[in-house]
């Protein structure tokens, strides 16, 4: 007789076979560990500050005092004295930059980088990039901020999450990381800012002590400490994990908007791709194409009575829009979405739901419609916006439409107003309470052409863009006439 064994594991076979598999594993995350901090210690930093002295740095600008401390450079209030700098001598394009930073409540401050001071800007007045300091309960801190030039250009209305990220009273270790035309910033960690500009692409970096105007704010200090840069293979040593980008080009796509699908519907130059309203061309006049703004000329406050509504060549069905817009004192117009330019033939605006652009303080349609259905921001003339929003008037403000089907939202300057559903008895009936009662289906259509509106006023735009969301696609129109 044949015995045939079969051949298996026992239990303490199986058990050792995993423990060899663990501990495999175990070495084999030693050694990338090991190897990562071989690729860490191979990053060239170069130290900024001695810890004994201000050799290789020079004051610029303002009086405030600056002096070595306990190993850190410590800024000090002054009154009656601009913004005071402490700059290096030396000039920097891509870099990665890391300090730390300690500053009293009460006073704000910030680092400079791919900074400037020329006799012919102000009087050497310095501007450039700010990675800001901000210990007020704002908490901008990590934003940056364009000194004495365009001022923000990445407020953390655009990042909120990072506005827990400095720590009042105590160190904070912040990272600055420019390559080309990407800027990012970093506190304890945290992603705060991430910025595709072109403005500068080197210059010194600089710390700054603000100017104040209280009395009990002279004494005040901010301090730096452990600072140094790496200026070699920069690349190679970016942070992948960023926060939320903007894109302070005008009129531009930046190559992480392009890979998200945004498209520009206004490239800065010409007309391509919009017509009158009531036109098969663009108007002849009322609008002006000029330093990369779109402007719609003053004439008598009429609605759609100078050169007239424009819209888009092609229709949007489900899509996130962002039009900047500034506006003159007074100033009236809108920004519609789900147009049909041949429903109104007569006189007046082309039909569709609109973004409310107007200057509350001092255009008397504030005052009409129901609850402030007719201010900044507010569906017009059916869901009012909320009283308190963020506007200024002496700048661009950013106006946010989306559409996912049925839902619609409003946003300003990062800040949602409002949101609502349409194609229900709801939102039927707050048409049926408004000016548009009388137009069939008013809001519910599938899709439409965007408009930017001639209120008489004059209003520029300038970088409008569109995303269509996912499995949606405009449909496409034959251009009609000259574009």
């Amino acid at each position: 007789m044949k015995v045939k064994f079969k051949h298996s594991l026992s239990t303490f076979q199986i058990k050792r076979t995993t423990e060899d598999i663990i501990a495999m594993k175990k070495n084999c995350i030693m050694l990338l560990c090991l190897l990562c901090a071989a690729v860490v210690s191979a990053q060239n930093w170069q130290p900024l500050f001695n810890g004994k002295n201000l050799s290789g740095w020079k004051k610029l600008n303002g009086n405030a005092e600056y002096k070595v401390e306990d190993g850190a450079i410590v800024g000090i209030s002054k009154m009656n004295t601009p913004n005071t700098f402490l700059s290096t001598k030396d000039k920097y394009g891509d870099f990665i930059l890391e300090f730390e930073f300690k500053v009293d409540d009460g006073l704000n401050s910030g680092v400079q980088f791919r900074s400037e001071s020329k006799k012919d800007y102000q009087k050497g007045r310095v501007h450039g990039y700010q990675f800001e300091i901000d210990p007020s309960d704002r908490a901008w801190s990590g934003g940056v901020y364009d000194e004495a030039r365009r001022g923000w250009l990445y407020p953390l209305t655009k990042n909120p999450d990072a506005k827990s990220a400095f720590r009042r009273g105590q160190w904070n270790k912040a990272r600055i990381e420019a390559s080309g035309n990407h800027i990012a910033t970093w506190i304890n960690g945290v992603p705060c800012a991430n910025l595709w500009d072109d403005m500068t692409p080197e210059g010194f970096i600089a710390l700054q002590v603000h100017a104040i105007g209280d009395p009990s704010q002279e004494g005040k200090k901010v301090a730096w400490r452990d600072i140094r840069i790496c200026t070699e293979d920069v690349d190679r040593y970016l942070t992948t994990t960023k926060a939320p980008e903007v894109n302070a080009v005008p009129n531009t796509l930046s190559p992480a908007e392009v890979a998200d699908g945004w498209k520009l519907l206004f490239n800065g130059k010409d007309s391509e791709g919009w017509r009158g309203a009531k036109l098969d061309i663009f108007p002849t006049k009322g609008w002006v194409i000029e330093d990369g703004l779109l402007k719609v000329m003053p004439a008598d406050g009429g609605e759609s009575t100078n050169g007239g509504d424009i819209v888009t060549t092609d229709t949007y069905k489900n899509f996130i829009l962002s039009v900047d817009f500034k506006i003159t004192e007074g100033a009236n117009s809108g920004i519609k979405y789900f147009v049909d330019p041949g429903l109104n033939k007569g006189e007046g605006s082309a039909i569709g739901c609109e973004f409310q652009i107007l200057d509350d303080e001092r255009h008397p349609d504030a005052k009409l419609g129901v609850k402030g259905n007719r201010k900044l921001g507010s569906l017009y003339d059916l869901i009012p916006a909320p009283e308190k929003k963020p506007f200024n008037i002496n700048e661009f403000n950013t106006a946010v439409v989306i559409v996912m089907g049925n839902h619609v939202e409003h946003w300003l300057n990062g800040e949602k107003l409002l949101e609502y559903n349409r194609n229900n008895q709801m939102f039927n009936a707050l048409v049926a309470y408004s000016k548009y009662r009388d137009w069939p289906n008013f809001g519910n259509r599938a899709e439409g052409n965007i408009l930017l509106q001639d209120h008489g006023d004059e209003v520029w735009f300038k970088n409008v863009k569109i995303k269509e969301l996912p499995d949606q696609a405009p449909r496409k129109r034959r251009p009609r006439g000259n574009r």
